[in-house]
């Protein structure tokens, strides 16, 4: 995300300016007590988040808070008290312990209703294991009527600005033959309405005439965009009618993500079905949700399936069953997540308790989305181009039609969209947590993009599907970035996300970052400051919004000298420890640039993914790559693999391979030496599963010994694992079409490839560009410095930058490898790999000379390997390149998804 300049006397926008241009009251805070201290009692699992933006540092910033809010600290702390102050059996037994969970789910029940301001008397809360559950739920138990001779049936509406579970809802439809009405949500907002005298004309009596039902969202889950809900009254009475049918209209309100950060009534807006989830309210407990069925519904649902705990009476050996009375227990199949419903008690609360209600937590919210949708829409280049474009369809002037949440792309000065993807590895260098994508909102998605059909198609065959990190294809997106606040969000966290983009977007021309205000200094209220309470400001009318005053100078970007409301803050390069030259290096001693054929000048294998290197200058070959290149890794104690991007002290440590004592020792600074075996023992060995890159590995634990040495190390529990030598690993990639099946490479524990190879020549260009950015041209990035983070195996000297990736095939020596493509790069090369620490200075770079490709060194993969006798790579050895046939220069297609191998 290379940036471009920016005004010098850039500032970012202050609140209490902020503040005092608001038309309305805003409230930021929950009352007298400071949000700063809410955060440090309650989420202090998000320590180590500076008020300065720095390159490294432990914590963590979340803005996916409409994927899911966080659980502060005293929820889990007074339900694991409950859990062990009380014994809780199961609710379809008659025990004491089971009537106890009987009353406390019931409890529960009715504290959901109080919660939307309804009671058991027009509600009726089903318990399910999501939003999803329940939308599928209704799909399977609407009494849809099917056309027939005499008559139209059902119809299923759905806005189009809808999730992706409820556009689903069209599949169990069209199994019933009723047909699916997508509704734009411009047609919808232009539906004719009719006044009440002709919805209640006797002679459009809907008696007799077909159920249809009306799904939409109260936010979207894209955009934040809140839809109507006078709809709901509106619909169900036909004032205003999604399609033009004869019948009777329901309404399902799919509140899921609108709940989180806002008060629903339903004695005001009496929707038929409501589905929701609850860890978007509390953050835990996760996998419950539930459906609220308006009572004067209920009688309609029909249900086939009857699980336990539904029946009043069946018999086993006759087609006999009666359900039973209770709409909750007709449909709630099987015992119920009992644990989970009675956290939820405690989830209430503890918001409740934290914040106030609801009301509170919308205002708190929407204020920090308004003030950061203000200074982002503000931000502009030093030729006048917006930083970012904001997909929304307000201007966040009030939170009734505005959620806290902001969908956006960054462009660059030419108005090029950068793609999400980058911006998220960016992010990520900052332990700052965004959602990319579409979010499961496809429809939305178009409607921002201007995405047609036939692209979505296109893209599908280009190879790109939901969720993956295809941003771009043809220069359009595919995607955006999404950020959200939630209830625990503070100014700090909105302005250390707009310094970030600040810091990775405008840069003055001698590349250093700008000078920027931390969050006290930009304008952030004191703690005990009236900021933290109700804090009203009413401007004159006629004096400029921030949107009337998004000039490129105005806004976050101020034209006029630093004030004491912003004071400079630099962020500094941190300068990598130089390395000495290694033996090889001086024995290869080859100019970059020299004509004469390439050369091996260094090989590296890394037994253990994500630790420091083996640099070796002769080392033998296996069917999967370099002998014990990648065969072992670190796992945490849920048995998940460990990288640097998770933990960045890993490539302190060293291992070292003794091929004559069949041993591994490992090293690290602080620790004893210690050694593994090389290879298992058949008779102790003890096989388990796991994962690397979605592949399914066996493996086995290297023993209590190791896992100990690496648990006192990092600090937490930790084990160290090897590829079992029997399991075969295929490799998904492959060389070209005309590959033959039989010559499928096998993989260890490795993401993509076998071997991936990287060129001096383009290292030695991406080394002057650094130099050239830094201020006095300082080199901080020595060559090995360099050569170490892109954690290749191979490395030759090469002629000219960015060659390699213009090979189909290279013989080295006597060797011969295929080139499957080039390596797209994630946010571990912006790791030192000598100290651990972080700068993103690589990384940013890179994108800018690879016009925001991120892509660095090839893919190889061995042909024709013949191991009945010993292959060797060595350092030295002669490299002779095939070009590819008809090369063309542009982007690299949607097809060539190659993930980074350097873990």
């Amino acid at each position: 995300m290379a940036g471009g300049a920016a005004h010098p006397g850039a500032e970012l926008l202050a609140f209490a300016r902020f503040l005092d241009s608001s038309l309305q009251p805003l409230v930021y805070g929950y009352g007298p007590g400071s949000l700063r201290e809410l955060r440090a009692r309650e989420f202090g699992r998000l320590a180590g988040l500076v008020l300065k933006l720095k390159l490294q540092y432990s914590g963590h910033l979340m803005f996916d808070h409409a994927g899911t809010t966080l659980f502060p600290q005293s929820q889990i702390t007074s339900f694991m008290k409950d859990l062990l102050e009380n014994v809780y059996g199961n609710p379809h037994s008659q025990n004491i312990s089971s009537k106890l969970t009987h009353d406390t789910v019931e409890h529960v029940r009715l504290r959901i209703l109080a919660h939307f301001h309804t009671s058991p008397e027009d509600y009726t809360v089903i318990f399910t294991s999501g939003s999803t559950a329940a939308l599928k739920l209704v799909a399977e138990a609407f009494p849809w009527v099917s056309p027939g001779p005499e008559g139209s049936g059902s119809c299923f509406c759905y806005l189009t600005d809808s999730h992706t579970s409820v556009v689903g809802m069209r599949k169990i439809t069209a199994a019933m033959n009723v047909t699916s009405i997508p509704v734009r949500p411009e047609d919808m907002w232009s539906a004719d309405r009719q006044d009440a005298a002709a919805a209640e004309d006797p002679a459009r009596d809907p008696a007799g005439q077909p159920p249809h039902l009306f799904c939409y969202p109260a936010q979207s889950n894209f955009s934040g965009t809140r839809y109507p809900l006078s709809w709901i009254g509106e619909v169900k009475s036909g004032r205003r009618r999604p399609a033009s049918r004869p019948g009777k209209w329901f309404v399902l309100l799919d509140a899921a993500a609108f709940v989180g950060t806002s008060p629903l009534d339903l004695s005001v807006h009496q929707a038929d079905f409501v589905p929701l989830s609850f860890y978007k309210i509390f953050g835990f407990p996760t996998g419950l949700g539930a459906l609220l069925v308006n009572n004067r519904s209920a009688p309609l649902l029909r249900k086939t399936y009857f699980g336990g705990g539904t029946a009043a009476a069946y018999l086993a050996g006759d087609d006999f069953y009666v359900p039973r009375e209770s709409v909750a227990e007709r449909f709630e199949d099987g015992t119920i997540s009992f644990l989970d419903v009675i956290a939820l008690k405690h989830g209430f609360d503890a918001l409740e308790r934290l914040t106030g209600g609801m009301e509170n937590v919308r205002q708190h919210t929407f204020t920090l989305a308004q003030y950061t949708y203000a200074a982002l829409s503000s931000l502009r280049y030093c030729n006048g181009a917006p930083v970012v474009q904001i997909y929304s369809d307000s201007e966040f002037s009030s939170p009734e039609v505005q959620g806290p949440v902001i969908s956006f792309n960054v462009l660059d000065d030419n108005g090029n969209i950068i793609g999400y993807s980058q911006v998220d590895k960016m992010a990520s260098l900052h332990n700052i947590h965004v959602r990319t994508g579409c979010f499961c909102n496809t429809g939305a998605c178009q409607r921002h993009l201007g995405i047609s059909d036939e692209m979505v198609k296109k893209h599908l065959q280009a190879g790109h599907v939901c969720g993956d990190d295809v941003d771009l294809i043809d220069g359009q997106p595919t995607g955006s970035v999404r950020i959200s606040f939630g209830y625990m969000s503070t100014l700090e966290d909105a302005q250390a996300f707009l310094r970030f983009i600040i810091a990775t977007r405008l840069r003055p021309s001698h590349g250093q970052p700008l000078p920027l205000a931390t969050p006290g200094e930009a304008g952030a209220p004191p703690e005990d400051s009236e900021a933290q309470n109700a804090v009203p400001a009413t401007r004159a009318r006629g004096s400029p919004s921030p949107q009337e005053d998004a000039s490129p100078h105005s806004g976050v970007w101020n034209n006029s000298p630093a004030t004491e409301d912003a004071e400079g803050l630099c962020l500094p390069l941190l300068e990598a420890t130089g390395t000495q030259q290694t033996t090889s290096e001086k024995a290869a001693d080859v100019l970059d640039g020299d004509l004469r054929s390439h050369v091996v000048t260094n090989l590296y294998l890394y037994p253990i993914k994500s630790c420091a290197a083996f640099e070796v200058t002769r080392w033998p070959l296996g069917s999967q790559g370099l002998l014990y290149d990648r065969s072992w890794m670190v796992v945490n104690h849920n048995g998940i693999c460990l990288s640097q991007k998770q933990e960045p002290r890993l490539c302190l440590i060293q291992p070292f391979i003794d091929l004559q004592r069949r041993v591994m020792v490992i090293k690290a600074q602080g620790m004893e030496p210690i050694e593994v075996p090389l290879e298992e023992n058949s008779e102790k060995v003890q096989i388990c599963q796991s994962k690397v890159c979605a592949d399914r590995v066996n493996t086995y634990d290297c023993g209590e010994k190791i896992s100990n040495w690496l648990s006192k190390f990092f600090g937490r529990p930790c084990h160290l694992i090897k590829q079992s030598s029997d399991f075969q690993r295929n490799a998904k990639k492959k060389h070209s079409k005309d590959q033959p099946a039989h010559t499928t490479a096998t993989l260890s524990l490795v993401n993509e490839a076998q071997y991936l190879l990287i060129n001096r020549s383009s290292i030695l260009e991406l080394q002057q560009q650094l130099s050239t950015s830094c201020e006095n041209g300082k080199e901080l990035f020595p060559m090995n410095n360099l050569i170490s983070r892109f954690r290749a195996n191979i490395i030759t000297n090469g002629t000219r930058a960015f060659e390699e990736e213009k090979w189909d095939e290279i013989s080295v020596g006597s060797l011969h490898f295929q080139v499957l493509g080039p390596c797209n790069r994630c946010q571990m090369i912006c790791i030192d790999q000598q100290t651990g620490q972080r700068n993103q200075d690589v990384f940013q770079k890179l994108s800018e000379r690879r016009e925001r490709k991120v892509k660095f060194g090839v893919y190889l993969m061995h042909t024709s390997l013949d191991l009945s006798s010993p292959c060797y790579l060595s350092v030295g050895s002669q490299v002779l390149p095939l070009l590819k046939e008809n090369i063309k220069h542009h982007d690299i297609p949607a097809t060539e998804k190659f993930q980074d191998a350097i873990s």
